[in-house]
């Protein structure tokens, strides 16, 4: 038996589902199971998975993994991981992806000679939209109508992780236009779009700071909706968005450049975490703060920091 652990969006779920069809297909693995993880499980990162068979895709590098896939340039938690790292037969780090999907696909093609199904290249390709936000208008980024895009909205809704976890079973077999018809996704799809025309309207009265370029919106309310592109599509001059939102792993502070007016020059959004016990990309990064007087002071200090920088 052998567990994937992935990071719970739609980059990771995809991950794991290609991840588990190539690795049954096309390496012999049997009892392929999968479970979600966030930057809360850093903490323990050395003893994680401790005794069991596993890989991890979309996330921190770990040594002990079997099977490994990333894409993000913050992945290596300390010199030691880094230096332990080698380009093999079973793990590939490319920073220069958008996404981990087309790692594990490429990978598997020239390394294992497995041909992966239309469906996940479709997949892909959506993943590499979606975590880059490479979508084309903020409009599209809050209201556009593709299957990928309302599953990926529909996560914001998932009841508990075990919705997770059934996307994976289902992108495995499952094209997205009818993983997006299952009575649970659309349920949450929908309740996420209503949510969203909440957030939008909510968003300006939670904004604690604000300049011309950047500002910090405290969301911890469980009675604030939320919505990742609402600063960019209602201040679209801006050029950097800090918020602070609860999840079930606690206290999450997001930092993010607009994808609409990317910044000239700032600060890698992913190395600034990183120093935060988090990680993520140029344009976009996060962290779990441990307490919430932390996290309104790592706020407002990144705040300042980006202000500056804008």
């Amino acid at each position: 038996m052998l567990c994937i652990y992935y990071h719970r969006d739609f980059d990771g779920i995809a991950s794991a589902a290609i991840l588990a069809e190539a690795l049954e297909q096309s390496r012999g693995e049997a009892h392929v199971t999968w479970a979600g993880v966030n930057f809360d499980r850093t903490l323990e990162w050395d003893r994680f998975g401790a005794g069991q068979r596993f890989a991890v895709v979309d996330f921190h590098f770990h040594p002990q993994a079997e099977y490994w896939f990333d894409h993000h340039p913050t992945t290596f938690l300390d010199e030691r991981h880094q230096l332990a790292f080698r380009d093999h037969d079973r793990a590939c780090f490319d920073p220069e992806a958008k996404s981990c999907p087309p790692i594990i696909l490429r990978h598997a093609a020239e390394r294992w000679s497995w041909e992966a199904p239309a469906r996940f290249h479709d997949l892909a390709r959506w993943s590499d939209i979606i975590d880059s936000a490479s979508y084309g208008t903020a409009e599209q980024a809050l209201f556009g109508t593709e299957p990928a895009l309302r599953i990926s909205r529909a996560l914001t809704c998932a009841r508990d992780y075990d919705f997770q976890d059934r996307l994976v079973a289902m992108m495995r077999m499952s094209e997205l236009a009818d993983i997006i018809e299952d009575s649970e996704v659309l349920s949450c799809a929908q309740r996420a779009e209503r949510n969203r025309d909440s957030a939008l309207e909510a968003f300006p009265a939670n904004i604690v700071e604000q300049t011309p370029r950047a500002m910090f919106a405290d969301l911890r309310s469980k009675k604030i909706r939320r919505e990742r592109f609402a600063p960019f599509y209602l201040y679209p001059e801006l050029n950097y968005a800090v918020t602070l939102l609860p999840t079930r792993a606690g206290l999450h502070i997001t930092v993010a450049s607009n994808p609409w007016n990317r910044p000239v020059g700032g600060p890698h959004i992913g190395h600034l975490m990183k120093s935060y016990g988090g990680g993520g990309h140029q344009g976009v990064g996060g962290c779990n703060p441990p307490s919430e007087s932390k996290a309104f002071s790592w706020c407002e200090t990144l705040f300042a920091q980006l202000a500056a920088e804008a």
